[in-house]
């Protein structure tokens, strides 16, 4: 089985995620894309929105598609949310897969990344979805400086840069504004039931 791992805090998850994590599936032939939430992240501020909600918005998004699942491993309690602690735990649970990492540039580019060759010595492939706002230069370098016996797994996805980001979301919600068509019709509904990230409109 190939499995892409899709790993983040989506604090919400939006349809830039569900874009990449589409196209990755199809363009990498995976059988599965995993959505892996994390509640450790070193390098971005800490989630606005608790474990138990984001889980929630992912179900909803992901519901229509029978390619895609939810994995709740990087919020296990001693999940230390670095992924190269994360990958024996993926592989002791799906022990015949051939593992996809799907990343978008900004993730890589502007993350501090903790024994990354043992990350990429843990997976198939790493495949990057290019964001706006992120240099080709900033990527190239970067790539450039994976060891050469493990850059031919790493490979940038065709597909146009994806302009949405959760922070976009976060902040029009601060300001009371609609993300509706920005986010999955049942994340939207989800965000003003719980009044998430100090929305306090109605749908």
């Amino acid at each position: 089985m190939k499995l892409g791992i899709f790993g983040g805090t989506f604090d919400p998850i939006h349809n830039g995620h569900l874009f990449v994590a589409e196209a990755a599936r199809l363009l990498e032939g995976l059988d599965k894309v995993l959505f892996v939430p994390t509640s450790n992240q070193h390098y971005r501020d800490k989630a606005q929105a608790g474990a138990e909600h984001r889980c929630a918005m992912i179900l909803g998004a992901i519901a229509t598609n029978r390619g895609f699942e939810l994995d709740h491993t990087d919020l296990r309690e001693d999940a230390t949310g670095y992924t190269a602690d994360l990958m024996p735990l993926l592989r002791a649970k799906y022990r015949d897969a051939n593992f996809t990492f799907v990343i978008g540039a900004d993730s890589l580019v502007n993350a501090n990344w903790v024994r990354f060759d043992e990350v990429l010595e843990s997976l198939e492939r790493f495949v990057i979805a290019p964001r706006l706002g992120v240099a080709a230069d900033a990527l190239r370098r970067v790539i450039a400086a994976v060891p050469k016996h493990l850059r031919e797994r790493v490979d940038t996805l065709n597909l146009p840069e994806v302009p949405e980001s959760a922070s976009l979301v976060r902040g029009l919600l601060s300001q009371g504004r609609s993300v509706r068509y920005l986010v999955p019709e049942p994340v939207w509904q989800y965000i003003v039931a719980q009044k998430l990230y100090g929305f306090n409109g109605a749908a």
